[in-house]
């Protein structure tokens, strides 16, 4: 089996590393909520056309391990993720939104991505065992 995916045009194989923490790296992201943000990223990354190869969600960031066509920019699918999860949990969980410091923000602006070439399985491991370390 090929690890190279195929389009009408294209065939591809593109996989990123992707970081982004909640605003402040604040120790959010545990108990329900760490559930339900694991539930929209999956939902939003397969909505975008990208799959996923590994997601760990630790209390303070987020690790995705993602496959994209080359269609789909990184820049595109982080905007979407983060987005549409930051409306998600302020819906679901409004206690977070009255704490002033959020600013109707759920996520920091930036978010670290590195390319992943063919030390594919050390890349998921790590991402996978983020709680051991």
């Amino acid at each position: 089996m090929s690890r190279f995916m195929k389009l009408a045009h294209v065939i591809w194989h593109c996989q990123y590393h992707i970081v982004f923490v909640p605003k402040y790296r604040y120790r959010v992201l545990k108990g329900d909520i760490g559930k339900f943000v694991y539930g929209c990223i999956i939902s939003n990354v397969e909505r975008s056309g990208g799959i996923i190869v590994e997601l760990n969600i630790q209390e303070d960031h987020v690790h995705l391990l993602v496959k994209l066509p080359p269609k789909i920019s990184v820049s595109q699918l982080v905007g979407r993720v983060k987005g549409k999860t930051a409306i998600a949990v302020f819906q679901k969980f409004p206690s977070i939104r009255t704490k002033k410091y959020w600013g109707n923000h759920f996520w920091s602006s930036g978010y670290c991505v590195d390319t992943v070439g063919l030390d594919t399985e050390l890349i998921r491991k790590y991402v996978k065992y983020q709680d051991d370390k």
